[in-house]
């Protein structure tokens, strides 16, 4: 395959909710959710043993976690430089350390979500929930686990102190969560409904809606200073920037346009069904998960056509770089002493490493044969990650420093956003651990 679309200059960024707008209304978004693609397999390298942690990005001697600057929203932060200087392996802070440690498993198809012991590593309970539930997401103070079931239009709230169902509440279309650095509200995202929903983070009562102009949003990150939100379309193939309080869209970038190596062509992806399938007219580019990287000046996008990684300047909003990894690119997760990033290529069953310093492959890692690694977390002590395996009702335990799978374990069909908790952190921005 051969990079896709035609060189142009990089958009401006848009004042304006007026003219994002217009800009949302030419690339002719479309609407619907979906899922499915079919996964393949290739070869790979294993990684030495990570570095000690809590070392910045660009290798500098570390300060002490408490070495902070407040950002726009008025909470304590690490400084620029080590955004992930709060979340290794001792950093396990309030709610979280009174957690039982388990790992939560949202089954899309079968409509449950299991519960697996890691130390074990066998499943130990299995609760019904809402209709297509797709990812668990700690709430922004660690006291609850929020189960996001997007065509149930429901939230489940699971106990982390015991790991079982306490309740549910009426959501519309969570297909996703976020919470504001603050705290003062919850970020739904509503993909089906082409709006960030600003909830009441403890009753989920729904305050405001923020239409956004593009199709198929779904996942966010926040900048280090806590002051700006990247959001993901993967329909339209655009990303989209937020304040921290979703009051006002900043602007938009467009990845259509941008040339890429090895990228999926659309007419090639509209044979594949499932989600690339469903693509907005005109777009070559399904941009993903969205996660800081550990330097703290760039966000980094996987992205499932471009089958790599996009990276954004977040002082700026343009795109600098892109970084091949694999088919299907769909994950991003920093190592717990962000020396490294772990990328997991849905539809090549491996994970890329890349070296947080340089932002280049360091490794390829190969899943089991049929493995299709989807979304997940890096546990506690930074030693394994466990991903699920979307098409394949599997999760996969990887040790991170020999890249080996310790353990498939079989679970129902459809496994999607799973988390591993307790993780390091004072604050939860959502997803599946997003912590700082």
């Amino acid at each position: 395959m051969t990079g896709y679309g035609y060189r142009r200059p990089q958009p401006a960024l848009l004042p304006t909710v007026a003219a994002v707008m217009v800009v949302g209304a030419l690339a002719g978004c479309a609407d619907s959710p979906a899922t499915g693609d079919s996964p393949a397999t290739v070869g790979g390298s294993s990684l030495p043993a990570a570095g000690q942690p809590a070392q910045d990005a660009a290798g500098a001697a570390t300060a002490s976690a408490g070495d902070a600057t407040t950002g726009g929203t008025g909470v304590a932060t690490a400084n620029a430089g080590r955004p992930y200087a709060g979340t290794g392996p001792a950093d396990v802070q309030g709610a979280a350390r009174q957690a039982r440690s388990l790992v939560y498993v949202p089954e899309q198809l079968s409509g449950t979500v299991q519960v697996i012991d890691p130390a074990s590593l066998t499943v130990i309970a299995t609760y019904p929930v809402a209709r297509s539930p797709e990812h668990v997401v700690p709430s922004h103070d660690l006291a609850t686990l929020w189960v996001n079931s997007d065509a149930g239009n429901t939230l489940t709230s699971i106990d982390p102190n015991t790991g079982t169902v306490t309740g549910s509440v009426p959501v519309d279309d969570p297909y996703n969560l976020y919470f504001t650095p603050d705290g003062s509200a919850a970020l739904v995202m509503a993909e089906a409904r082409r709006r960030i929903d600003v909830r009441d983070p403890k009753s989920m009562a729904l305050v405001r809606s923020v239409p956004v102009p593009c199709a198929g949003l779904n996942h966010a990150d926040f900048s280090a200073d806590l002051t700006t939100m990247l959001v993901s379309c993967e329909f339209s193939g655009q990303l989209v920037a937020l304040d921290a309080n979703a009051k006002a869209i900043t602007s938009v970038i467009d990845l259509n346009g941008i040339v890429t190596p090895g990228a999926t062509s659309p007419a090639q992806a509209a044979t594949m069904g499932g989600a690339k399938a469903r693509l907005s007219k005109g777009a070559s580019a399904m941009p993903q998960d969205v996660r800081l990287a550990p330097d703290g000046k760039h966000f980094l996008v996987a992205d499932m056509l471009r089958n790599g990684v996009w990276v954004i300047d977040a002082a700026t909003a343009k795109q600098t770089d892109f970084i091949p990894t694999g088919m299907g690119a769909h994950a991003v997760y920093p190592s717990r002493d962000a020396t490294r990033v772990y990328v997991s290529n849905r539809d090549e069953g491996t994970v890329t490493v890349l070296d947080a310093t340089t932002l280049r492959p360091a490794a390829t890692w190969t899943l089991p044969k049929g493995a299709s690694p989807d979304m997940g977390g890096v546990t506690a002590d930074g030693s394994q990650l466990w991903l699920s395996g979307r098409y394949s009702s599997a999760v996969y335990v990887i040790d991170t420093t020999t890249g080996q799978t310790i353990k498939t374990i079989p679970t129902r069909p459809g496994p999607h956003g799973l988390l591993v908790w307790p993780q390091p952190g004072r604050i939860s921005l959502g997803h599946t651990g997003n912590m700082r």
